[in-house]
């Protein structure tokens, strides 16, 4: 399963209205996501509106492919566009991508699998 992470920009005055809209994302909102393989999807916001969003998947081309023909993800992305700082597109087609440079669990597999005791 491959690990994602990426960030996006909330403008200041739109934070709370961030947080709500995420606090009761719609039912079939939900669905899609599950049902185009998006696992373990979190969403977090710092302060002055960082937002960074991690989720593990099988096929990310796949799971954006897949919720760019859900109906419900259209009208999600245009609920959310006025929200983000100077995007041009939808926010699920601007997210800056993170490099993961470590994870304890890939590590400690690598040292276990080498024959060195855990």
């Amino acid at each position: 399963m491959r690990r994602v992470c990426f960030q996006l920009q909330v403008k200041p005055g739109h934070i709370d209205a961030y947080r709500k809209a995420h606090a009761t994302v719609w039912a079939d909102m939900l669905s899609a996501l599950h049902d185009t393989g998006w696992h373990n999807y979190s969403i977090f916001l710092r302060p002055d509106g960082l937002v960074i969003g991690y989720f593990e998947t099988r096929d990310l081309q796949a799971n954006l492919d897949g919720m760019a023909a859900a109906p419900v993800n259209a009208r999600w992305q245009a609920a959310m566009a006025e929200h983000f700082v100077d995007l041009d597109v939808p926010a699920d087609q601007a997210f800056l991508y993170l490099d993961e440079v470590f994870n304890l669990d890939d590590q400690l597999n690598s040292v276990n699998q080498n024959g060195i005791p855990s």
